[in-house]
Parts: structure tokens; C-alpha cells; sequence
């Protein structure tokens, strides 16, 4: 009998996270989506639909135990997709964001998806060998290019935080087979999609991350319709 396979998809908006739900429940996934407006019941499309509050990353585990108790097995597919910003009260200056909300937004771009991790890497070790387990962040250019715009500076410091992490999992787990990914979606020349990112695209490359498709490295750039994209 074939081991059941669950995604957690957590920060599971309209956009990115609804395209990514539906994808892996078509490819015959058990799906659990955790927000702020979780309802700890069955959505009308049979989605386990959790409460989360990503500014607190204690709460994370509680999120990952809701859902083996549900399922009866770990997510063997984690996809980490919420973000935050904080606009500075002097638009000029980004040192006038205040330090309690550089520390949430941190929370939720960086800690939060690193406690997901553990907590993905503590699950997995529970699942048969030959399952193929994935972990997923939704990420942007900010990682590597840095943005003269003082709007953007909590969410790139935590994305940039987070690719490190991401990248040094993707390292050291691989001999256990763990993939570590930091998803970005471009545009066809490479530079950022921006507010424009595509939800389906998201959700087709996401599915071929999990199967383990082609020899896509961790950092996981890509372009609609045509996948893994290089850009140098």
C-alpha cells in the first residue's frame, strides 16, 4: 500500500497558496493550509484548514501536530509561503521602522519557516525511506539584489536570512535525501516578477520540486511555463 503523501502548505493565500493547494490535491496529495484565518475544520475542497500565527514561531509546532493527527502521517511536502513588511514611518529612512516590527516581520520571514523546518526534518525521519520530502520557501530576488527601496527592508533581510539557512539544510540534509528549495519566480529576463508573481506557475514548479524532477539546485529560480531558469 502506497504511504499517504500530505503537503502543509503554510501562509496559504488567495494567490500562491490557493494555486499550490489545489495543484498537489490533484496529483492526489492530502492537503493542510494554515493562516490567520484558519478554521481547524474541512474546507468546502476537503483541505484541512489550520489557524496560525506566524509572528509566533512556538506556535508552529502545534500547526505540524494538527496536522499528523489529522492525516495520521507528517507532511512528507512543507511549503512556506507567508511574508511580511513593515513601511517606515519616515519613507526616506528605513531605520525608522521600530524594532518591534522588524522582530515580527522577522518571526515571520525567517524564524517561523526555520521552526518549520525542524519540525519538517523531525517528521520526516518517521516516513518510509523512498517518500520524497521537500521543503519549500517562497522567496524573491532580495536574497541576492539589494533594493535602493527602504519599503523593502524587513522583508529582505529575512529573505536573505532565510536562503542561507535554506541553502546550508539543502547541503547537509541531501544524503538523506531532504531537499531544501528557495523558490523565486522571474521574468524571462531575470529580473523580479515583483507584486506580479503567477499562483499556477508557482504551483506547477512547486509540484515538480516535490517529485524531485530534473537537477534543480536549492536556489530555485524560475520562469512560467518553462521551469528551472539559470540567471547569472
Amino acid at each position: 500500500m502506497a504511504a499517504t503523501r500530505v503537503v502543509l502548505i503554510l501562509g496559504a493565500g488567495p494567490r500562491v497558496g490557493a494555486s499550490v493547494a489545489e495543484k498537489f490535491a490533484s496529483n492526489g496529495y492530502k492537503v493542510a493550509v494554515a493562516s490567520r484565518s484558519g478554521t481547524g475544520a474541512k474546507t468546502a475542497n476537503g483541505f484541512l484548514s489550520l489557524k496560525a500565527d506566524f509572528t509566533k514561531p512556538d506556535s508552529i509546532p502545534g500547526v505540524f501536530a494538527a496536522v499528523k493527527t489529522e492525516f495520521k502521517a507528517s507532511p512528507n511536502v512543507v511549503i512556506y509561503n507567508a511574508a511580511s513588511l513593515t513601511p517606515p514611518p519616515d519613507k526616506d529612512s528605513f531605520l525608522s521602522i521600530p524594532v518591534e516590527s522588524v522582530t515580527s516581520d522577522l518571526n515571520i520571514n525567517t524564524i517561523s519557516p526555520y521552526v518549520a523546518a525542524q519540525q519538517a526534518v523531525s517528521g520526516w525521519e518517521t516516513l518510509p525511506k523512498d517518500t520524497k520530502k521537500t521543503f519549500i520557501y517562497t522567496g524573491n530576488i532580495l536574497n541576492i539584489s539589494i533594493s535602493p527601496v527602504p519599503l523593502m527592508a524587513d522583508l529582505g533581510m529575512g529573505k536573505s536570512a532565510s536562503s542561507f539557512w535554506i541553502n546550508l539544510a539543502d547541503i547537509t540534509y541531501s544524503a538523506r535525501g531532504y531537499r531544501f528549495f528557495y523558490a523565486d519566480e522571474r521574468q524571462k529576463d531575470g529580473k523580479s516578477k515583483g507584486a506580479a508573481i503567477d499562483g499556477p506557475a508557482h504551483a506547477d514548479f512547486f509540484a515538480q520540486l516535490a517529485d524531485h524532477e530534473g537537477n534543480v539546485p536549492w536556489l530555485a529560480t524560475f520562469v512560467k511555463d518553462q521551469g528551472y531558469v539559470q540567471f547569472k
